[in-house]
């Protein structure tokens, strides 16, 4: 088991199986020594944990509980790539986070929904999870998702 696995069994928390497409694509792709994820949504043990738009009101995805779903999202992106790498202590660093969060047209807490994501990644990773980001909010995701996250990481040189 890496390091990161062991960080994350701290936590609780095991790498799951790779979450399969739900379209026509691949969960992660290698270009030299970075890998960039798809958009990973928040499943387990495939299939969706929560559906619907995030914001403050009666019938939609409170942002506590997204933050939590955005966390999923990041296991799920940690998932892929080892998937592509196999051991996770081969990333030297994790570049780039972009996160999309369903939004209600008033919520505007989109940064505070994706840092589920950044945080579980700077737990797992240490330093190399210091990474840049992007929080988007937008009008419908797959599968009614509440949220998607999306990682870059680069590798340790062969």
């Amino acid at each position: 088991m890496s390091a990161v696995e062991d960080r994350l069994a701290e936590l609780g928390l095991t790498v799951p199986d790779v979450a399969k497409p739900v379209a026509a694509y691949v969960p992660a792709i290698q270009d030299g020594r970075r890998i960039y994820t798809s958009g990973q949504l928040p499943m387990v043990s495939g299939e969706l944990v929560q559906t619907g738009k995030v914001g403050d009101g009666h019938g939609l995805v409170p942002a506590e509980d997204a933050k939590k779903l955005a966390e999923i999202c990041a296991l799920n992106a940690i998932a892929a790539v080892k998937g592509l790498v196999g051991d996770l202590d081969k990333v030297t660093q994790v570049v780039k986070i972009v996160g999309f969060v369903a939004s209600d047209p008033s919520f505007t807490g989109q940064p505070g929904v994706i840092n589920g994501a950044s945080e579980l990644l700077g737990k797992a990773f240490g330093e190399a999870g210091v990474h840049a980001r992007s929080a988007v909010g937008v009008a419908v995701l797959p599968l009614d998702a509440p949220v998607e996250v999306e990682i870059v990481v680069a590798l340790a040189d062969d």
